[in-house]
């Protein structure tokens, strides 16, 4: 689904946080597809509780986003680097912004810290980056000099963190896992009032975007997860008692669907680096609904998204959130899919 299906009008763009205007992170506004039919609702996230029923299981992704992006100077040209995901202490795929004026020459930070390119990244045109730094000391150094990665619709440098969950807890995203940003704690306290659980999982998201038109291959774009045992024994109660597991976005989708195609559909504690890539064709083992942010045409959480919903019945949701001003990104409003 990468052809231009629909288009997002700039003004459409959520460029700062919702909380900048006075309100609070759950007052986005909740666009609810209903699977079968394709009818839509519109809502706001501070009902989300209304749309749920006692016995539902949320999933959340608690990874904590990371300061991602690094300036550096290799030679006398300056270079922006995006990590992408952590491979070895002190390997990491990532993507380089800015001519590459030899690959031999180290990309030289603050503090003295360097990274040798050490080999190809998963996919073109991430590169393998061997840092000087490991451990405690790479990341201090990282937390001292990195920036979050904000892309062009994106309007002001905003601190860190505005790209946190309030749950998130592990640290390793280079981007937020944003379906979870409308999330409050008054909120999450209000859905365990009503019955309605609430478990993690982790899954440290890579870059979703390369630049210049350029996506990830959503078969080439390896993310590491791991399902902890009291997760994996509220999801299993769930379904033994008929109850929903509802995925709070496309990355515990993907976690919890690789978990269970490699336990014959059974959901137990694992860990692990995933390359599933969900599509219409998919079937969906575990999950019954899905939080989720509004996605560009191009990215391939799409195909995913019609793992549980016609491309015709999501096509028009789309379409009817266009017309009514929602908001896209990472700061934008939400879509519920049940």
């Amino acid at each position: 689904m990468n052809e231009a299906i629909f288009e997002i009008p700039r003004q459409l763009n959520a460029s700062a946080p919702v909380e900048l205007t006075g309100k609070s992170r759950d007052e986005v506004k909740l666009m609810v597809l209903n699977r079968k039919t394709g009818s839509v609702e519109h809502s706001r996230f501070t009902q989300l509780h209304t749309q749920l029923k006692r016995g539902d299981v949320l999933v959340v992704n608690n990874s904590r986003t990371i300061p991602a992006s690094l300036r550096g100077t290799q030679g006398s040209r300056e270079v922006e680097v995006r990590l992408s995901r952590k491979v070895g202490s002190r390997e990491w795929d990532a993507l380089i912004l800015g001519p590459v004026y030899d690959a031999r020459l180290p990309i030289t930070f603050a503090d003295g810290v360097k990274a040798f390119m050490s080999g190809n990244g998963s996919e073109k045109p991430l590169v393998r980056l061997t840092f000087s730094v490991e451990g405690a000391g790479f990341y201090d150094f990282l937390y001292k000099n990195g920036q979050p990665i904000r892309y062009e619709y994106i309007d002001a440098p905003w601190p860190l963190d505005y790209y946190q969950n309030v749950y998130g807890s592990v640290p390793g995203s280079v981007e937020m896992a944003s379906a979870g940003r409308a999330f409050s704690w008054k909120l999450i306290t209000k859905l365990r009032a009503e019955g309605i659980e609430v478990v993690c999982l982790q899954l440290h998201a890579g870059l979703s975007y390369y630049g210049d038109d350029r996506w990830p291959n959503p078969v080439h774009h390896p993310e590491e997860y791991h399902l902890p045992q009291e997760t994996a024994d509220s999801i299993r109660r769930a379904k033994r008692e008929g109850n929903r597991v509802i995925a709070v976005g496309t990355t515990v989708v993907r976690a919890l669907e690789t978990v269970a195609a490699g336990h014959d559909g059974n959901v137990a504690a694992a860990s692990g680096v995933t390359n599933l890539y969900i599509t219409k064709e998919s079937p969906l083992r575990v999950v019954d609904g899905l939080i989720t942010g509004l996605h560009e045409p191009e990215a391939s959480h799409l195909d995913l998204l019609q793992a549980f919903i016609s491309r015709q019945h999501l096509m028009s949701a789309y379409r009817t959130a266009v017309a009514k001003g929602y908001l896209w990104h990472e700061f934008g409003d939400m879509n519920l899919i049940l």
